[in-house]
């Protein structure tokens, strides 16, 4: 009879076991940052990418995890050459992620070296490409996101194949070799010094030009203000003939006109120091205003 219980006891134990064991086999957990790749034997059947609990069939089927996370990847330094013939050093960075991850697991056997090493000819290719269409200057003084944006492109069309998003690729540093980078820095300054140099003949050539049109004009200005004064004066010395003539107009006017303009003349003959001679002809008018003859007559 105990020995009757005690085989009930194991079967019980045994079928709680298989229960157990099959219930084990049965569900299955997806996390939110994880693919669940569920294969029967050995084909993939589903891919499960909502997080919780979830059923397989067990023993039949099982289930592999692969990561939906962001994954940081450090490229290796590059050589590249530039438009002009130029060598310069790359550092640059990925950040990626899988988006398919079926056509990662057939393709790159679901392994991330894999995956990198992919990820790192793409990136390269794209640099490479982008940098060998332009000149060595443009590369120095281009914009990091312009660089960012294409690079991203051309290296994300290339790497999708795999199941694989890159979100950016990023330079981090350009260098220049070691024995270039003085020359390099040198003709930079000599570009940046002639196009200095340009911009300074431009300016004063333009300066000569409106200098020159300026005295131009000044000189217009002055002409036509000078034509106006000798028309004024003009005008001025006509209307002053006008004036004498109306107030002199008679014989004893215009003889006491030429009387007062003859002693004019005379103070003016005898102004300044020291004494003065005066030789005057018997007929001259001055001698006529001084003895009084000039205006008896």
């Amino acid at each position: 009879m105990k020995k009757g219980r005690f085989a009930l006891i194991i079967v019980a134990v045994a079928v709680i076991l298989i229960l157990a064991s099959v219930a084990g086999g049965v569900f299955y957990t997806v996390k939110p940052n994880q693919y669940a790749v569920v294969r029967q034997f050995g084909k993939i059947v589903d891919i499960k990418d909502e997080p919780g609990l979830k059923i397989k069939v067990p023993l039949i089927q099982n289930v592999s995890y692969i990561s939906k996370e962001i994954i940081f990847y450090d490229i290796p330094e590059s050589d590249v050459i530039t438009k002009d013939k130029k060598s310069m050093v790359v550092d640059s960075f990925v950040l990626w992620r899988i988006t398919d991850p079926g056509a990662v697991i057939r393709t790159l056997n679901a392994t991330r070296g894999r995956a990198e090493e992919r990820i790192e000819a793409a990136v390269y290719n794209a640099i490479k490409n982008i940098i060998s269409s332009m000149n060595q200057a443009e590369v120095i003084e281009a914009r990091g996101e312009t660089l960012t944006q294409k690079i991203t492109a051309e290296a994300g069309s290339d790497i999708a194949q795999y199941g694989i998003e890159i979100l950016t690729a990023q330079i981090k540093t350009f260098s220049l070799p070691a024995d270039n980078q003085n020359a390099v820095y040198e003709r930079m300054i000599s570009e940046r010094q002639n196009i200095a140099a340009g911009y300074i003949a431009n300016g004063n050539a333009d300066a000569q030009k409106i200098k020159n049109e300026t005295d131009k004009q000044v000189e217009l200005q002055l002409a036509e203000a000078q034509k106006d004064a000798a028309i004024l004066v003009a005008e001025g010395e006509q209307e002053y003939m006008r004036i004498l003539k109306d107030a002199y107009n008679s014989e004893e006017k215009a003889a006491f006109y030429e009387y007062i303009r003859g002693l004019d003349a005379l103070k003016e003959s005898l102004s300044g120091s020291g004494k003065r001679t005066i030789i005057l002809d018997k007929d001259d008018e001055l001698v006529k205003i001084l003895t009084g003859s000039s205006l008896s007559e």
